[in-house]
């Protein structure tokens, strides 16, 4: 992968242009990948710019629904509750993206009593 091409990518899910997104995922491109020069994910860049249809094609294509943009560390469940993309946050729950409050209860276990 060239760095233009993954460029051309990350802009395209920027812009929401979702044709552009589909031609390079179509031709091999990672969704997971973070550029250096950028250090965000795809999936988390599409959620933060409303691109609901580009987000739900990312996940359908292989894109990470626990994996944390570098930069600035934030999940795409994280991303989908800024933006209160109900759409995205169910499709990500339903993809193994833990909630807060899972991650929570996982971290304290049950209750007694």
């Amino acid at each position: 992968m060239t760095g233009g091409d993954w460029k051309d990518f990350y802009g395209a899910c920027i812009a929401g242009n979702f044709p552009v997104v589909r031609y390079h995922i179509d031709h091999g491109m990672n969704p997971n990948y973070q550029h250096p020069e950028f250090e965000v994910t795809a999936l988390v860049t599409a959620i933060l710019n409303g691109h609901s249809e580009i987000a739900l094609y990312l996940l359908e294509n292989g894109a990470d629904p626990r994996l944390r943009s570098d930069f600035d560390q934030l999940t795409p469940e994280q991303a989908s509750l800024r933006r209160e993309d109900t759409a995205v946050l169910s499709a990500l729950r339903d993809r193994g993206a833990l909630t807060w409050r899972s991650w929570l209860w996982r971290l304290k276990g049950p209750r007694a009593g």
